[in-house]
């Protein structure tokens, strides 16, 4: 119930701080704070803003141990793989070190050759799975998307609590939304669609900006359905979520926050490299806006 509770609300897929190429523990503690601070409902890890592809097994537990160790609140982990066997392996390393829940990928590389491919990929997983399973769509990653059909008979089997849709497709997640039982949580990942899906039914949203401005994120879902959510999402939200999306998420994200001084390096891992310094100035022109927006709303009295 905890776990349900929380992820109705905003969840904040966690950058992996790096310093001269190891995991930077002291960094990786200090966004964790920073999020709470700023009203995180529930943490993510290992996912895809966490360049999880570039963790070692080791790391993957290190950065989830450290994680759980210092959180207050749910830690969902990114446990996506292309076998089934590595999946589950991930699922109880998480498990392992205290986590709450798992999120899993459709594979990719080698995608399904018939429909019910992901959905017996997904089964198996589940099956052996230690913790509760959150599926993830994000198909410009993958490949493939999870249809519509396959979340909705996935959804039928104990241990799955829901969806986190990264798609920008606001017509598939309501498809999901409509197909799917009342107890499926639908997660809004694509930052840009957050409110609009709030106001059709999201039950939360899992959002990369939520790193920079949890602030921001966690007061447009508190009042997503009024006028105050709109301006937040089109005045503070998209505009910064444009600035980012040049870029990739990983390096755009942590270029944001080492320049709110939350982290000391913007440093990411190969196949990534660092935003440039016209991309530098770009975001940072965009934050600083995002936080103008929102104080600005604030001092008008917008409570």
């Amino acid at each position: 119930m905890a776990l349900h509770n929380a992820l109705r609300g905003i969840t904040c897929p966690m950058v992996t701080p790096f310093d001269d190429g190891s995991i930077d523990d002291a960094a990786l503690i200090d966004v964790l704070e920073h999020l709470q601070d700023g009203g995180i409902d529930a943490v993510f890890p290992c996912g895809t803003t966490g360049e999880y592809p570039s963790l070692t097994a080791d790391e993957h537990r290190r950065v989830v141990e450290t994680t759980v160790d210092h959180a207050a609140v749910p830690v969902i982990v990114g446990a996506g793989a292309t076998s089934v066997g590595e999946t589950v392996t991930a699922i109880d390393r998480a498990a392992d070190a205290g986590a709450d829940a798992a999120a899993i990928v459709a594979p990719y590389f080698t995608t399904a050759n018939a429909p019910e491919g992901n959905q017996r990929f997904f089964e198996a997983v589940i099956d052996e799975a230690s913790l509760p399973v959150l599926l993830y769509n994000i198909p410009q990653c993958t490949g493939q998307r999870i249809e519509p059909e396959t979340v909705a008979t996935v959804a039928e089997r104990d241990g799955v609590v829901g969806i986190k849709d990264s798609s920008g497709d606001l017509e598939y997640f309501l498809s999901v939304l409509e197909g799917t039982p009342d107890d499926f949580l639908c997660l809004q990942g694509y930052d840009a669609l957050l409110v609009p899906a709030l106001r059709m039914g999201a039950d939360g949203g899992i959002n990369a900006l939520s790193n920079v401005v949890p602030e921001v994120l966690r007061e447009a879902f508190e009042r997503a359905e009024d006028d105050r959510g709109r301006q937040l999402q089109c005045d503070a939200i998209a505009p910064l979520f444009d600035a980012c999306t040049t870029h990739d998420f990983a390096p755009a994200t942590k270029t944001a926050l080492a320049e709110r001084d939350v982290i000391p390096s913007d440093e990411v891992r190969p196949p990534l490299v660092v935003v440039n310094d016209d991309g530098r100035e770009t975001i940072g022109d965009a934050l600083e806006a995002a936080l103008a927006v929102a104080e600005r709303y604030r001092s008008d009295g917008h409570q």
